[in-house]
């Protein structure tokens, strides 16, 4: 289905450099901006591109709602990591969102996501794919960098990938650490990075991380993406390779990574 891109369009920007990708993208291409942050690492980037940039916490469901319709924004894009912790700080949570929260059968990632699709569709605004303005930025098959899998690290990533889609059906996390065909870590609310840590302590060194899109992935949102800040876990845990889903995986600052992988002896590859 084509779709009619207003020239006005909004982004809900979480953590990182993504969105700030998104935004430099699309003002590139002739649109306006307007940004509600949910994080503050990137504010000062965002102003760059945005026309507009307003700091809100992700429970001030008012406040963006009210935003929103002030600024008449029919199409938006969700970019950037929002730590699922900030579910267990409710007191920071307005009354709608907490309203909000209590009707939702589960709180996993896919259930909390629809129901934002769902309330900002009875305002007359289309959550658009994340992809849209950044396809340039998806990942295709193949080795990245100069240094190539073994046959061990193979069995590893071969095993990480189907153990990974079997914890997207279920909507657990998107990502896994593998060392010597045993699982270290499995991606839960702590998110990625996190995950890495963990695992990586646990494997000593030569972990091998694999990070997939859910099996049937809604790219309006929770598209997976890596960057710098991933390489530089691994490196500082010693683990050895990073296996992403091609064609569905999202690499920021693409050149800056593959020359950090090549740097610090790992191997980074799409499959």
């Amino acid at each position: 289905m084509t779709i009619t891109l207003e020239n006005k369009q909004g982004l809900i920007a979480g953590d990182g450099s993504l969105p700030i990708k998104m935004a430099q993208h699309a003002k590139e291409n002739g649109f306006e901006i307007i940004c509600i942050s949910l994080a503050k690492d990137n504010l000062h980037d965002l102003k760059k591109y945005c026309s507009k940039v307003y700091s809100c916490h992700p429970g001030e469901v008012n406040r963006i709602e009210s935003i929103l319709k002030e600024e008449e924004i029919k199409q938006l894009s969700f970019l950037g990591k929002v730590h699922k912790k900030v579910l267990l700080q409710l007191n920071k949570f307005d009354k709608r969102a907490v309203d909000l929260i209590k009707e939702a059968a589960r709180l996993n990632d896919d259930q909390v996501m629809l129901m934002i699709v769902n309330e900002l569709s009875k305002l007359g605004i289309e959550v658009l794919d994340q992809t849209i303005f950044i396809k340039n930025l998806m990942i295709p098959a193949g080795v990245l960098g100069i240094h190539k899998p073994s046959p061990e690290q193979m069995e590893d990533v071969n095993y990480g990938f189907w153990l990974a889609k079997e914890m997207g059906k279920l909507d657990v996390g998107q990502s896994v650490v593998i060392k010597d065909k045993m699982i270290m870590a499995v991606e839960a609310i702590e998110g990625t990075d996190a995950c890495i840590k963990r695992g990586a302590k646990l494997a000593k060194d030569g972990a091998v991380v694999v990070k997939v899109a859910k099996p049937k992935q809604d790219k309006r949102f929770d598209i997976p993406a890596i960057g710098m800040k991933t390489l530089k876990t691994m490196a500082h845990r010693g683990a050895s390779l990073i296996a992403v889903e091609a064609n569905e995986t999202i690499i920021v600052e693409q050149e800056k990574v593959i020359k950090y992988a090549d740097e610090h002896n790992i191997v980074i590859m799409a499959v």
